[in-house]
């Protein structure tokens, strides 16, 4: 009996260790030093892909989204259900301070949106969040 015990304990240690691994690499998010510096990232893609639903598999399922988000997370319009991959690019914030890294920055997210977020282990927002990430948004939710 101790034995399995044991065996059981240690399935359930690996298996909250595994859930508890982060989606992105440490090295997946590109910061850089200010909002213009995304609009010229942004200017560069001429030839943006045209943007068409794809498969994501999130743990062990896999789910259609219509947008998957790569590059900068400026001069953008978001609606339906989106993936934000760990391959994005963001204004580099004060770490001491809030994640304000969409100052200024020309993202508008339909309120109806459902987000999937890579860099917050693929959790699903509801209800868009347009200032998720905005010093008008964080003093606004107390």
């Amino acid at each position: 009996m101790k034995t399995l015990s044991a065996l059981c304990l240690t399935l359930m240690l690996l298996l909250a260790s595994a859930c508890g691994a982060d989606v992105c690499p440490p090295d997946g998010v590109r910061y850089v030093a200010s909002a213009a510096e995304l609009q010229d990232l942004t200017g560069q893609a001429a030839d943006a892909p045209v943007i068409t639903p794809s498969q994501v598999s999130i743990g062990r399922k896999t789910i259609e989204v219509d947008r998957v988000i790569h590059g900068p997370l400026c001069n953008d319009t978001w609606s339906g259900t989106v993936y934000v991959a760990c391959d994005v690019q963001v204004v580099t914030w004060d770490k001491a301070g809030d994640p304000t890294f969409l100052d200024g920055c020309d993202l508008t997210v339909d309120p109806d949106a459902v987000l999937y977020v890579a860099a917050h282990n693929n959790a699903a927002y509801y209800k868009g969040c347009a200032s998720c990430h905005t010093t008008q948004g964080i003093s606004d939710n107390p």
